[in-house]
């Protein structure tokens, strides 16, 4: 069995959540411009770029690409203007001992998340030097549900993805880690990330010894 050497987290969702804040920017942007945009709606944009986001909140209406290019522009600057209220107090709970124990085990710790604002998010939450590796809304092509992202990070990480771990709340995300040929780790309800090799509700009271022996086992045991 290959011994297993980094973690991939995803970020919103996973080590903050940063949901109120894009929800708060996409209203705005909605709210300016006419759109019906609701707290449902929102949640149908977990784990999808900002474009794919963009194109579900107006729900097949159609605009122009300059005003399409403008409101991503605009939603990205009242998000930015958001974020800057992240502190290291909005790591979720669990997060902060889990990396720490990761990195004291030897487990190289990297990042593949869909926003452009990732390396901005984690040095506000105090954890941008514990990462080895970024992956963000810059560093591929193909997004989530594609491997790509978290193939890249393991790349940068110099490990193989059978090697790797990936931390996903989206169905998006655990389908990409899956098709990179990565063990996963699903934080949320079965309903949303039952696909991955191992569940959890949340990495509050989880170790890393504990997290690396269940993923032996389902590995052992076919899962």
């Amino acid at each position: 069995m290959t011994d297993i050497k980094a973690f991939i987290f995803d970020l919103d969702g996973v080590l903050t959540d940063t949901a109120e804040f894009h929800f708060r920017a996409w209203k705005r942007l909605a709210d300016e411009n006419g759109l019906p945009f609701t707290r449902e709606d929102n949640d149908q944009l977990r784990g999808v770029d900002r474009a794919e986001s963009l194109r579900r909140l107006l729900k097949g209406k159609e605009v122009p690409v300059e005003q399409f290019t403008a409101w991503l522009a605009l939603k990205n600057d009242y998000y930015r203007a958001y974020l800057k209220e992240i502190t290291p107090a909005d790591l979720l709970p669990g997060v902060a001992l889990f990396l720490t124990e990761a990195q004291e085990a030897g487990i190289k710790i990297g990042v593949g998340s869909a926003s452009k604002n990732a390396r901005e998010v984690l040095q506000n939450l105090g954890i941008g030097a514990l990462m080895d590796a970024v992956g963000d809304g810059y560093s591929v092509v193909n997004p989530k549900p594609a491997a790509d992202l978290f193939v890249w990070v393991a790349g940068r990480l110099d490990v193989s993805p059978a090697q790797t771990v990936v931390f996903e709340d989206a169905e998006a995300g655990i389908d990409a880690a899956k098709r990179g040929g990565m063990l996963t780790v699903g934080l949320g309800p079965a309903s949303r990330v039952g696909a991955a090799t191992l569940v959890l509700s949340t990495l509050d009271g989880v170790h890393v010894a504990d997290v690396l022996a269940m993923l032996n086992a389902a590995r052992a045991g076919g899962g």
